[in-house]
């Protein structure tokens, strides 16, 4: 006779819900988790913004046409967003991460997870965000939230899947239904909104920086003329540097395949709806950076994390070329044509790490054919 297994027990949302941010994918995420049935307070640095979401129930500057929902309280002070949170996602860039934490600190009920929804590495320190939140919020467990979402249609509802990864202690191991991720993943999982639950939070989040800056590789060389061959080699090889630097830092290769590594930098090299692509493909393009996006000033967190990813990869000697190609055009005044030229006649490498081989490139001088040249 088969044996019935007993069910898994199940994991116990978090009711109230503080959403640090309320940009385009802050306020998607607030949405997402009214509609699963949680409380939210939505937190706007700009007093105006919280009272346009307040009054009206929708995020005009960010997300215009979508309706919030009842169950969100959005205010521009950090006391009443945190009080009687029982979690926090914290929603602002990555480069201003450690003063979002400082400021919420003193307000930070005492212990609750905080979940961080920004990607990126700190420029100068090289830490990972969970790092820097961990220094500046000691006590909590930090985690992230990540993977292939555009916020607009997370907010619609549209089918969509992320990772919310977790470090598990010795006692999340005994009880992983009241682990930290495991809870967070019942908090926003639901109505179309599917999350997967990892314990390699270093992976998710080497994942997160480096695919910004792949896809504005993609960018530039879709902006330069070039097409589908050439994008899909440069999502496949950056794949590897994700790999590469994952496993130098303590990570898993195999988190970087997932969802929160190759299914986000596949998504965010595929439409220029990405900030990163679009930037990409505008200086592709021959467009000069001061007058991208029609010379408003639009953050672009590839462009910050290009910079602190090659801090951090030079500092722990992890090759990452196509990182290196990025950041010397955006930083480093380099001339786009020659610097993509000079990528792709590197010496030929094998793909199989266990394979060690290097031979010279046989046309190293020949450039690529920009401008449609052969």
């Amino acid at each position: 006779m088969k044996d019935i297994a007993a069910p898994d027990r199940q994991s116990a949302p978090f009711d109230t819900v503080a959403v640090l941010g309320a940009g385009s994918w802050g306020t998607a995420l607030a949405r997402v988790l009214v509609r699963n049935g949680r409380n939210v307070r939505l937190w706007a640095r700009r007093p105006a913004l919280a009272r346009e979401i307040a009054a009206t129930g929708r995020n005009s500057q960010y997300l215009p046409g979508i309706e919030l929902g009842d169950a969100l309280r959005a205010t521009a002070s950090l006391t009443e967003a945190l009080e009687g949170a029982e979690a926090v996602l914290i929603v602002t860039p990555s480069a201003t991460l450690r003063e979002m934490c400082r400021a919420a600190a003193p307000h930070m009920p005492a212990g609750i997870p905080i979940a961080l929804c920004a990607k990126g590495i700190e420029l100068g320190s090289g830490l990972l965000l969970s790092e820097v939140a961990a220094q500046e919020l000691p006590g909590h467990p930090i985690g992230a939230i990540s993977g292939p979402t555009f916020a607009r249609e997370t907010a619609l509802g549209h089918p969509t899947a992320a990772t919310v990864a977790f470090p598990f202690a010795y006692a999340d191991r005994l009880a992983p239904h009241d682990s930290p991720a495991a809870r967070m993943a019942m908090s926003v999982g639901g109505h179309g909104f599917r999350p997967y639950v990892s314990d390699d939070l270093v992976g998710v989040e080497v994942g997160g920086a480096v695919k910004n800056v792949i896809a504005i590789a993609c960018g530039m060389m879709s902006g330069a003329g070039f097409a589908e061959n050439t994008r899909a080699a440069l999502i496949a090889r950056g794949v590897d540097e994700m790999k590469v630097l994952a496993e130098s830092l303590g990570g898993q290769r195999e988190t970087v395949t997932g969802l929160s590594g190759a299914g986000d930098l596949t998504l965010t090299c595929s439409s220029t709806t990405s900030r990163n692509m679009a930037l990409g493909t505008q200086l592709g393009q021959g467009i000069a950076r001061a007058d991208c996006f029609g010379g408003r000033p639009v953050v672009v967190e590839g462009e910050v994390n290009a910079r602190s990813v090659i801090d951090l990869a030079r500092r722990i000697e992890v090759p990452m070329p196509i990182c290196e190609t990025v950041n010397a055009v955006l930083h480093e005044g380099a001339d786009l044509e020659r610097s993509f030229s000079d990528l792709w006649t590197r010496p030929i490498e094998a793909e199989p790490r266990a394979l060690t081989l290097s031979l010279d490139h046989p046309a190293p001088t020949v450039p690529l054919p920009f401008g449609g040249s052969s």
